[in-house]
Parts: C-alpha cells; structure tokens; sequence
C-alpha cells in the first residue's frame, strides 16, 4: 500500500468511510470526530492534546505505555482490568489497592 500521498481535507464537512487503510503520521487540527467509531485500529505512538475525550467508552484495548497527564478524570471508571505496573502520581495502583482492602477488613466494612 503506497503512502507517500498527502490528501488535505479543510473545512469539510463529510462522513468518511475508511477501511484497510494506512494513515500513519497523518494529524487532526481543530477537528470534530464526536461519535466516531474505530474498531480494529492501530493508534500505538497516537499523541492527543487538548482534546475533549468525554463520555469515551475504551474495550478490549491494549493501553500499555500510556501516559495521562494534565487530565480532568472526575467520573472515570477502569473495571476489569490488568494493572500490574500501574501507577497514579508515582504510586502503584496494586500498593493501593492492597492499602485500601486493609483498611476496609480492619474497619469491618
């Protein structure tokens, strides 16, 4: 598949339907994917800035490496998910998460 073509789209305003394609190293300024849907798409080395990601439902993804920073997480929920080497402002989420299971058998609740 050749991807040294460079299509620029400015002030469009369309659905697109894109399948089996690479759009490695392209960028997004200014640009409203609300609703959109990616299913079976590579995003590794994706940076995203100043974006508004709210109401985003993430499953079955490989989220690795990733790195949150400056991010407005009030309301955020992670279930049923691996973890292990986790951490939140330098903490390991198992470290509190073994704390917090402490407390709670200690207080009887």
């Amino acid at each position: 598949m050749e991807t040294e073509a460079t299509m620029q789209l400015t002030r469009i305003d369309m659905r697109l339907q894109v399948k089996q394609a690479c759009l490695a190293a392209s960028t997004f300024t200014d640009v409203n994917l609300s609703n959109a849907t990616f299913d079976d798409v590579n995003f590794s080395g994706a940076d995203i800035r100043n974006a508004n990601l709210s109401g985003w439902r993430v499953h079955d993804v490989n989220l690795s490496g990733l790195k949150i920073s400056h991010a407005d997480l009030r309301g955020a929920s992670i279930v049923e998910s691996l973890t292990e080497g986790m951490t939140i402002d330098g903490i390991a989420v198992a470290d509190m998460m073994a704390a917090y299971r402490s407390a709670l058998a200690k207080s009887g609740a």
